[in-house]
């Protein structure tokens, strides 16, 4: 995996791609074959609520959404694991964020890739790389 997708990024790269830096699509071009980005299922969770309180607009049905969002050889999932939450809880500097957000810091973390963002708070922290 060679970065892993914060929410906002996912969404823009389906659905609005004109709104990516251009690091941001470098690091989605090279994303296929046997180097997939890494979406989150907090991510995943993060979509469908959005979705559901009328806040996102998606091009396809919901479910068909996520499971093209998700495709592989591009994209990887992420499931929660004991490192993950373990990680997260030792990162006290993340308690008033959002859970998602320390979800992602420390998935990234723990495997040791970047995260795709445009969140101030994630970039500005320097607890994860970011692009």
């Amino acid at each position: 995996m060679i970065a892993l997708l914060d929410t906002h990024v996912l969404l823009w790269w389906f659905e609005q791609p004109r709104r990516l830096a251009v690091a941001q699509r470098r690091v989605l071009a090279k994303a296929g074959d046997a180097r997939a980005v890494g979406v989150s299922d907090v991510t995943l969770w993060e979509v469908a609520l959005l979705f559901e309180r009328g806040r996102i607009r998606l091009a396809l049905p919901l479910d068909e959404w996520l499971v093209r969002a998700t495709a592989a050889p591009v994209v990887e999932r992420c499931g929660m694991s004991p490192a993950i939450a373990r990680e997260m809880v030792d990162l006290s500097a993340t308690r008033d964020w959002d859970p998602a957000d320390r979800i992602i810091v420390a998935t990234a973390r723990v495997l040791g890739v970047p995260v795709v963002t445009a969140d101030n708070r994630i970039v500005e922290s320097g607890l994860v790389r970011t692009v």
